[in-house]
């Protein structure tokens, strides 16, 4: 059995390392394959997942996550659909609405962002089930369109921040990725979640770093500058972080990004979203988060290629011990 953990590649380096990486992962038991989707930011999240996919056998496959508003949703859906195909059905999608870092660079502002993920997921749930799809949309339409080589039962994951988008996904989607979601916040998330799907299968995912390390934490500190300037308010109000804060953190990502700004991140923030201590301590408070809040898997989050197996290693070492 596949264990608990996943693992979701920042593809920051040529496609041919971040495959290395996710061989990697599949040949220590990880179940889930996630690549992150960040536009002009890192390599193509579809060429990378098609080359995993040519270099693995069981391991699931999907961006994490897209968004609707770089691509039109039916490229997404033809993507999704090839991915599946070649890999022998392995394909999962991962949907949200997009990010600054992903949305900021190619002049984006996404308008009605949930209402235009809800239209995604509903019209593209069609195209894989093989109807024809007729839309006239608030960011997208379709007209007459029609996919006849996909599989029905596509896993679509939701993610995103707000009681809206957990909502959505609980009434509609087949699961949901907390990421880098607060400590405190975790039960409460899980708990909506499971009250909204009710009795179906749902899978929830918790995403994060974990950090063991002095370098780990500043790259963590790196990692949570565009977060949580799109946190929702009552996260940074939790946090205490004030506007003067997200407009300091927003002017040093447009200057030098992430690392950069990361100077503007307090170090007492890091731990409210970030696993660290020693690597007995990592893996208790990961074990316990996962069980307290009935969380189906921990997704490790490896935002460079190198030092990324170390990582991955020590990961599957983690679950492996507890389990």
């Amino acid at each position: 059995m596949p264990l608990p953990v996943s693992v979701v590649l920042m593809p920051d380096a040529p496609v041919a390392e971040v495959v290395e990486l996710a061989v990697l992962a599949e040949q220590l038991g990880l179940a889930r394959c996630w690549v992150y989707d960040e536009g002009l930011v890192t390599r193509d999240v579809y060429v990378a997942l098609t080359a995993i996919a040519s270099r693995t056998d069981r391991i699931s496959l999907g961006p994490g996550i897209t968004n609707p508003f770089v691509r039109h949703p039916g490229a997404t859906a033809a993507a999704i659909a090839s991915l599946d195909e070649l890999s022998g059905g392995r394909a999962f999608l991962g949907l949200g609405t997009g990010g600054g870092l992903t949305l900021g660079p190619l002049g984006i502002k996404p308008r009605q962002p949930l209402a235009t993920v809800a239209e995604t997921m509903q019209t593209l749930r069609r195209l894989f089930a093989g109807e024809r799809v007729d839309h006239d949309g608030l960011n997208f339409s379709f007209a007459d369109a029609h996919l006849d080589y996909a599989r029905p039962d596509i896993e679509i994951i939701l993610a995103g921040r707000g009681p809206k988008v957990t909502a959505l996904a609980g009434a509609d989607a087949d699961g949901f990725l907390l990421s880098y979601v607060h400590k405190d916040l975790l039960g409460p998330h899980a708990r909506a979640l499971r009250a909204a799907c009710g009795a179906r299968p749902f899978h929830i995912s918790y995403s994060t770093m974990i950090a063991t390390t002095e370098a780990q934490l500043e790259e963590a500190r790196a990692a949570l500058t565009f977060r949580l300037v799109d946190s929702p308010t009552r996260v940074k109000q939790l946090v205490g972080i004030t506007d003067s804060d997200v407009a300091k953190i927003r002017s040093a990502l447009a200057e030098g990004g992430p690392r950069h700004a990361a100077k503007h991140i307090d170090p007492e923030w890091v731990s409210q979203f970030v696993i660290s201590g020693t690597v007995g301590e990592c893996a208790a408070e990961i074990a316990e988060l996962l069980k307290t809040n009935d969380i189906d898997e921990f997704l490790l989050a490896v935002l460079e290629v190198d030092g990324g197996a170390a990582l991955i290693e020590r990961a599957a070492a983690m679950f492996t011990d507890s389990t």
